[in-house]
């Protein structure tokens, strides 16, 4: 008997899933880039990390953000091209396993931009607004994407890159609430109008390309409203350039994954990571209410789970979990519902720190439960969303004031195709379910799942990747169309329909 009835409204569309909805964010610390992406100092190879560049290559990702985080607003980006690289202090983050708080400034501009050109990502690049200044933005952007004769782009051409790069995405500044200067929401505003009159002109002049820039805002939601207000005062007013508000929600920060075997602290978990839908609805407000004639898109450009392993003397390094993969699937689902106001999604971070996607020991490189949950998320990419209805139980999670739904999901639409994910957040027991497609009746159905008999903490390692990997299911085809399906417990699957 199912206890769960999912409605897929096909002809209810909400608005087109961006692919930049399912982005990817790196920074200077730990292990992510020296060790991760390029080969740290100690190792035998030098350059890029092949087997991590492959495994990002086969995601598809669509954008990746850099060089930060609290990193980028201490970052003066000239210390990384040309030959003649200075070793900097790195003021937020010790960097490698010998905990060490300094920039090698190895990797860099050409490095990264190059990275994205392999792995077929957009960048999104972050500006210094902490302790930097709109003049070295501007020339960074200048260095990047003029393809004229000035000294900056000759520099570009001397340093192996005769064309301009393609960079669509410019951020000004990071958390400039927190390490990016503590500035009240008035304070940033002001910089924010600062720094994008330099920058923001220059895609309708200098740069041989256009350019969106992004302003960040904050979980709490009063300082963005406040920032909006300031930065309308402008005397361009609301034709001002600010294309995208971002803000940032990790969870999980008082819970050991791997030494719990608490439902309890597992309920709290997926809960904290399904605030999400209420953060998007409040900074989506803000915005509504003060940039009427605007569309300002909102990005979540930091997201994910940070345990209690993951300290500034682990480099932030976690395990990574089923319950993880569970997390990312439920945020995704949230995504996909706010379509017609999110621009992209940024998840923290690319490899081996917090929530990552590819983890890397010695030799090896593996993919972690949510980089499967993203390939099976995939296929969501540049469809329409439609309006999905879930009926499910729920559990009231002990350690919040809040109800855990026990099954998510979400719904997309393209061409003759409609794929569907679903999640069962239960960690204790299967969910029977029921997909309503309103009367559409498909003549092929296809279905992969996630963590089927694995247990949420769960840990990956170089041993056990492959048994985290998607594996065929049978869902069942009622005569009147209705799909069926027994989900185990913690368990994601995504179901196609023709």
């Amino acid at each position: 008997m199912s206890d769960t009835h999912i409605t897929v409204h096909t002809g209810a569309r909400i608005d087109r899933i961006e692919p930049e909805l399912h982005g990817h964010f790196s920074e200077h610390l730990g292990r992510c880039i020296y060790d991760g992406m390029w080969h740290d100092e100690t190792a035998d190879g030098e350059g890029f990390r092949e087997d991590v560049v492959d495994l990002l290559a086969d995601l598809e990702m669509p954008v990746l953000r850099w060089p930060g985080g609290c990193f980028a607003d201490d970052y003066h980006w000239e210390d990384g091209v040309g030959d003649d690289r200075p070793r900097r202090r790195n003021l937020f983050w010790a960097q490698g396993r010998e905990e060490l708080p300094e920039e090698p400034n190895t990797f860099g501009t050409h490095e990264f931009l190059e990275l994205c050109e392999r792995i077929g990502a957009e960048p999104y690049l972050a500006l210094n607004v902490g302790s930097g200044d709109p003049q070295e933005a501007a020339d960074w952007v200048e260095y990047c994407t003029y393809g004229g004769d000035t000294e900056l782009a000759d520099r570009r051409r001397d340093n192996g890159r005769e064309e301009p790069f393609d960079v669509p995405y410019w951020g000004i500044g990071n958390e400039n609430w927190g390490c990016g200067g503590q500035m009240s929401p008035e304070q940033y505003a002001r910089e924010y109008r600062r720094f994008a009159t330099y920058v923001g002109t220059m895609d309708n002049l200098m740069a041989d390309q256009e350019f969106d820039l992004i302003a960040c805002g904050f979980e709490n939601h009063e300082w963005n409203r406040r920032f909006m207000e300031e930065v309308s005062e402008s005397a361009w007013g609301a034709a001002f350039p600010l294309d995208h508000l971002t803000l940032h929600h990790y969870y999980g920060r008082t819970m050991s994954v791997v030494e719990t075997d608490d439902e309890d602290k597992y309920d709290q978990l997926l809960v904290e990571a399904l605030e999400m839908d209420e953060h998007i609805e409040r900074i989506a407000a803000a915005i509504n209410a003060t940039a009427t004639t605007r569309d300002i898109g909102v990005i979540i450009d930091e997201w994910g789970t940070w345990h209690t392993e993951a300290v500034s003397e682990t480099g932030l390094e976690q395990p990574g979990t089923v319950i993880d993969g569970l997390s990312a699937a439920a945020v995704l689902d949230i995504f996909n519902h706010h379509a017609d106001v999110m621009t992209m999604g940024n998840i923290a971070q690319t490899v081996n720190v917090l929530q990552c996607l590819v983890e890397t020991e010695g030799d090896d490189a593996w993919a972690r439960p949510t980089y499967h949950v993203f390939d099976l998320y995939s296929p969501h990419q540049g469809n329409d969303a439609v309006q999905t209805s879930v009926d499910a139980p729920v559990r009231d999670a002990e350690r919040t004031d809040a109800d855990l739904p026990l099954v998510g999901a979400s719904a997309s639409v393209a061409d003759d195709e409609t794929y569907v994910t679903l999640t069962n957040l239960d960690v204790l027991g299967a969910r029977e379910v029921e997909i309503d497609t309103e009367g559409d009746d498909p003549s092929a159905v296809d279905a992969q799942i996630l963590f089927d008999g694995q247990e949420p903490d769960a840990v990956v390692d170089a041993d056990n990747a492959a048994s985290f990997e998607p594996e065929s299911f049978d869902v069942g085809v009622e005569n009147d169309g209705t799909l069926t399906a027994e989900l185990p417990p913690s368990t994601v699957l995504g179901v196609s329909l023709r």
